[in-house]
């Protein structure tokens, strides 16, 4: 029997988001203990809150938006890798222990998977521009990271995120891997169909494979 793993951060008041973007927030302006028929809720939140897809407007005013994201990049076999690097960038011999053939997805688990939702990495690991060469030239379709970005803290000129577009490869952020044994599994984890917005969050699970 298949075992699902939920490899999404919880979106709360105290999920941790990028230092000055707007935190998660709510307000109930319908309430059943009010008086109400029903609870409603409204929403406000970043694109970029918790686990996501990053769209290409996100970086890219030409770039489309999450409701042209094609959806079989984020559905399909996808490879857990655990990466020992603390800090700086990963390199293709982070990875290149692990089996890649017909995994065209593929998750790099690192450090930043262990921590509480509402704790900001301080100094995190990212992938390498020879990294995603690398992953491209092996037909990987999808790059899926622990970390808030694909790109260290203080870029500016976001080379990860334009090299990954480059390749036609999606991304997703702040996955939470923690407790997930490297292999391969069923990656399920489709953008809401969104537009105009630079991101979508997402309920990112993991099937086991039979």
């Amino acid at each position: 029997m298949s075992r699902i793993y939920d490899i999404s951060r919880t979106i709360s008041a105290h999920t941790a988001v990028w230092p000055g973007d707007r935190p998660f927030s709510y307000q109930q302006p319908l309430r059943i203990r009010q008086g109400a028929s029903v609870n409603l809720t409204t929403l406000t939140l970043s694109a970029h809150t918790g686990t996501h897809a990053d769209a290409p407007y996100h970086f890219d005013d030409a770039g489309a938006f999450p409701a042209a994201l094609p959806l079989e990049r984020y559905l399909g076999p996808a490879l857990v890798v655990s990466i020992a690097r603390r800090s700086g960038g990963i390199v293709p011999a982070d990875v290149a222990g692990h089996d890649l053939r017909g995994m065209q997805r593929v998750l790099l688990h690192t450090w930043v998977s262990a921590l509480a939702d509402n704790v900001w990495p301080e100094d995190f690991p990212y992938p390498t521009l020879a990294l995603i060469d690398w992953l491209a030239a092996r037909g990987v379709l999808l790059l899926g990271v622990d970390m808030p970005s694909v790109d260290p803290f203080e870029s500016k000129t976001l080379d990860g995120h334009h090299r990954l577009h480059q390749h036609g490869m999606a991304h997703l952020e702040s996955l939470c891997l923690h407790e997930v044994p490297d292999g391969a599994y069923e990656l399920i984890a489709l953008p809401l169909k969104l537009a105009p917005a630079c991101a979508s969050p997402v309920r990112a699970a993991l099937r086991t494979l039979e």
